[in-house]
């Protein structure tokens, strides 16, 4: 496990694409992904493997709170802990700037991020309601 740099966004991107239940859009795009990284250095983490990237966490925070935007790991090696690993990871990252609590944005209809978060300990908030709008 390293840090996520920006020469990796391009493997990382297929691996994404590649991923079920993880969705791509604008704001993926390599430019403000390069932002993203240098905006929130050492928050982000990949796994190397023989053939290329097999896991990612994408991770940030907004000065008070963390968010877990991408995690991924390639469907051939997954339930050996790897994406607990790289969930750590980037916790840890959060403690080391102050941050104390981190979000993960999961869709609804990804059962199997779901049951990854649940099983990990953490808690749905089904009281709070995200709205998105285009800049």
């Amino acid at each position: 496990m390293r840090p996520f740099r920006t020469t990796d966004i391009e493997a990382a991107l297929e691996l994404w694409d590649r991923t079920e239940g993880l969705g791509i859009d604008q704001s993926d795009d390599p430019r403000a992904l390069k932002r993203f990284l240098r905006a929130n250095a050492g928050l982000s983490f990949v796994l190397d493997g023989e053939a290329g990237l097999i896991g990612t966490v994408l991770c940030g925070h907004d000065g008070r709170r963390g968010c877990i935007y991408h995690l991924a790991v390639d469907t051939n090696i997954r339930r050996r802990r790897l994406g607990e690993r790289l969930v750590d990871r980037a916790m840890a990252a959060l403690r080391a700037q102050g941050i104390t609590k981190c979000h993960a944005h999961v869709y609804r209809d990804n059962p199997y991020g779901l049951l990854f978060w649940e099983r990990q300990g953490w808690r749905i908030r089904d009281e709070l309601n995200l709205y998105s709008k285009m800049t």
